[in-house]
């Protein structure tokens, strides 16, 4: 005898069928077995840590690399835009003599600006605004 615990439940007759046509295509042997796989699936769908136990190991592995290379992608985007920001920024610094305060406010004033158009922001932008349209 196995050291399994007994439990006793009802179901609806439909669900009763499911388990008897799926167990069949699951190639489960006994009820019970369909019925400890469904609930095994079940919580681990519900504690999402485990969710990649149930993925297939050939999809879990392509759902990854697809992530780390577009992880890469943005990287590589970012620094090359990180770069160009920051030669503009030298190039503007050497011909402007920008008061420290003006650029406190202005920082300030990008800060929010940003924020509420959530980031989508164009130089014709910042032009109108500097125009006062």
């Amino acid at each position: 005898m196995s050291d399994k615990v007994r439990l006793h439940l009802r179901l609806t007759p439909e669900t009763h069928r499911l388990i008897g046509e799926y167990a069949q295509k699951d190639n489960c042997t006994t009820l019970n077995e369909f019925v400890e796989h469904a609930v095994e699936f079940y919580v681990g769908y519900l504690s999402a840590e485990d969710c990649l136990r149930f993925l297939p190991p050939s999809l879990a592995a392509a759902v990854r690399g697809t992530i780390q290379d577009t992880e890469n992608h943005i990287c590589r985007l970012l620094f090359k835009l990180a770069v160009e920001l920051d030669m503009m920024m030298n190039v503007l610094a050497s011909e402007l003599d920008v008061d420290p305060e003006v650029l406190a406010q202005m920082r300030g004033r990008c800060i929010q600006e940003v924020k509420k158009t959530i980031g989508c922001i164009t130089f014709a932008d910042a032009v109108r605004y500097q125009r006062g349209e």
